[in-house]
């Protein structure tokens, strides 16, 4: 299988999955808890998403952060229920690239990683529609997703569970559970510049 057709595949597949009703009550059986034990990320890795949720997704006057709604969480049980062997050990494989590019030495504790170097990270890697992937150039045909297709995959992950998440879809989008109501008016002013949760 060519590269294109296998990140296509694992792309649709994602997708798919992400939409589907029953994904979403993985989100919700997230919780809060105070010592959070991953069932797929390794100690480091769940240190790096933690981190890297937060910089996509930061804590703003009228929103929670990225972790105060579970997306780690969420991300670790998506990786564990929904995607195959050959897909999670894509994801390890890249999670080691990640690791080894923020570290300095090989001995730096993950915990010893800077906000600033998270989000340098991102800046250098994370690239948007014009940009040039320059791994992706080098490799065309490479099988393993490169650093911005792993980290645009990610950033991807986190805003759906954010969006997708009873916190945000009731208490920040406009949330009416029964939408039986007809309203006429401005659209702006009705909804208070807010999009529908449902």
């Amino acid at each position: 299988m060519k590269r294109r057709d296998a990140l296509k595949k694992l792309g649709l597949a994602a997708g798919f999955a992400i939409t589907a009703p029953s994904i979403f009550s993985l989100l919700q059986s997230c919780t809060s808890a105070p010592t959070w034990m991953p069932t797929y990320f390794t100690e480091d890795e769940k240190e790096v998403v933690i981190n890297l949720v937060d910089i996509i997704l930061p804590k703003t006057e009228g929103t929670p952060s990225a972790t105060e709604v579970n997306v780690p969480q969420f991300i670790d049980t998506y990786i564990t229920e929904v995607l195959n062997a050959a897909d999670q050990e894509a994801i390890r494989i890249s999670f080691t690239a990640i690791i080894a590019t923020l570290k300095p030495t090989a001995e730096t504790a993950i915990r010893d990683i800077t906000t600033a170097q998270y989000t340098a990270l991102l800046d250098t890697n994370l690239l948007v529609k014009g940009d040039i992937d320059e791994d992706r150039l080098a490799d065309p045909e490479a099988l393993q997703p490169t650093k911005n297709e792993f980290l645009n995959h990610l950033k991807h992950l986190t805003i759906t569970a954010y969006i997708s998440s009873e916190e945000i879809g009731e208490n920040v989008l406009m949330y009416d559970p029964v939408p039986t109501a007809y309203y006429c008016g401005d659209l702006q002013e009705i909804s208070g510049g807010k999009s529908s949760s449902l």
